[in-house]
């Protein structure tokens, strides 16, 4: 599924990370804070390649939940999975996550990023954003929930698209065939192939 997704859309996902939200601010405010931290750390010609690479995964992990994302992600698996293998789960999820976005964020040009609303539930909210290229236009919602006075990203829908479902479909097959240690070789695998990605 990910090999799919544009350049530009991972761009979307990542302009929801950045810059840890005050408290007060709305789920809107936040990712529009956020556009200017990711742009600026992507414009910084004074940083090198993995002082970028740095800045963003720390960015990275302060806006998603990864535990949330993980729980979310496997299902009713979750519950069946040992704490050791919850664990390892989300380390190697988190990783995956991270690697697959900073490499693809790299081709950022000079694409527009739009906010045409947001729709606020309890703790919970959808940020609407809209990717603008010279060509189309990509809608791109962050599903967020307050912790700690902090929104934080639980999950990304790219052009209708959940990327948690789209995980959670892929997992599931291999824990069904292979159990966990199966799943567990082959995201290591899949982090292995990123890593190894040419610049």
């Amino acid at each position: 599924m990910l090999k799919r997704i544009p350049h530009i859309l991972v761009l979307g996902c990542l302009l929801a990370l950045a810059i840890q939200a005050n408290a007060g601010q709305t789920p809107i405010q936040t990712v529009q804070t956020a556009v200017d931290g990711i742009l600026g750390i992507l414009t910084n010609e004074t940083l090198d390649k993995e002082e970028k690479r740095s800045k963003m995964r720390e960015i990275i992990n302060q806006r998603f939940d990864f535990r949330a994302m993980s729980q979310r992600t496997l299902a009713t698996n979750w519950k069946k999975a040992s704490r050791d293998e919850q664990q390892q789960f989300v380390g190697l999820f988190a990783q995956l996550i991270q690697s697959s976005y900073i490499g693809k964020v790299e081709a950022y040009t000079s694409e527009k990023v739009e906010y045409p609303g947001e729709k606020i539930k309890g703790k919970r909210a959808v940020v609407d954003t809209m990717i603008i290229t010279s060509s189309t236009e990509i809608p791109v919602n962050y599903k967020v929930y307050l912790k700690n006075d902090e929104w934080r990203v639980y999950d990304v829908v790219i052009e209708g698209v959940s990327l948690i479902s789209s995980y959670r479909s892929t997992y599931q097959e291999i824990v069904k065939k292979d159990g966990f240690p199966g799943l567990f070789v082959k995201m290591e695998e899949k982090l292995k192939e990123l890593e190894n990605q040419p610049s």
